[in-house]
């Protein structure tokens, strides 16, 4: 058989989720999903700026392809990503697209708000969630688990910009002085995380900070928690959160999280 005839298992067909993704308004709809919370199709629609049927019929196409999944609650339908890869996936996207242009005032406190702290799905993300990775790492709470160092980013391949960093090769390993502060924080399963087919503990360069953030399953039960001591807590702004007074003292102290 000719080698160009032959397939391998690591093939795969990326066009028709690409597709998906190209249309406006789908990806409008994606990237509120981003929020973690669910939607209504209703919501959905006037944040794509489209028409309710419209908006059906871009989530029906968004369901097939196993991108968002469908919550019931008696008559009413809710919309949210499919899983972590989902979401991966665009904020990866968005870290290589153009940014939006600002036309409003609204826009502008949109994004400035989003640039200090967000959920990238179930994580914390922004200045806020960078400055926890930096925060973990320079009390020695994690070390990284070998690789290219997630602090040296380079501007463009072969550049002055200092080495460049793949992102995805960058793993953390939690160390015992940071497994004994973070059992009295709330987060004493690790090693179940740790066995789970979702990453543990990775870098997430930050599409609004250029510099990473904490990523995956480890990354996920913190900020879970992050919400429950209300230390941090929903903003006024779609996908924006905010680090609430407490949320300053307790992260200072548990993690060495510096404000500004």
């Amino acid at each position: 058989m000719p080698e160009a005839a032959v397939r391998t298992a690591y093939e795969v067909d990326i066009a028709p989720v690409a597709a998906l993704m190209s249309d406006h308004a789908r990806a409008a709809m994606l990237i509120a999903l981003l929020d973690g919370r669910p939607l209504a199709a209703s919501e959905l629609a006037r944040l794509a700026a489209v028409s309710a049927p419209t908006a059906s019929a871009h989530l029906a196409r968004l369901l097939d392809g196993g991108m968002v999944t469908v919550l019931r609650q008696g008559r009413h339908r809710y919309y949210r990503l499919a899983g972590h890869e989902v979401a991966t996936a665009i904020e990866a996207l968005s870290r290589i697209g153009p940014p939006a242009a600002v036309r409003s005032l609204r826009q502008s406190r949109q994004a400035a708000a989003l640039a200090e702290a967000r959920t990238c799905y179930d994580h914390l993300a922004g200045r806020a969630g960078v400055e926890l990775l930096d925060a973990l790492l320079r009390e020695g709470l994690l070390a990284e688990a070998g690789g290219a160092s997630a602090g040296s980013i380079g501007d463009e391949p072969g550049g002055g910009g200092g080495p460049v960093t793949e992102m995805a090769a960058v793993r953390y390993h939690v160390t015992q002085r940071g497994t004994a502060r973070l059992a009295p924080f709330g987060i004493e399963n690790l090693e179940a995380m740790r066995v789970s087919r979702r990453r543990f503990a990775g870098a997430c360069l930050d599409w609004t900070q250029r510099r990473p953030h904490l990523g995956g399953s480890l990354a996920a039960a913190v900020t879970t928690r992050l919400f429950e001591l209300g230390w941090i807590e929903r903003g006024p702004r779609l996908r924006s959160v905010r680090v609430t007074p407490a949320g300053r003292d307790g992260l200072a102290a548990t993690f060495g999280w510096a404000d500004g």
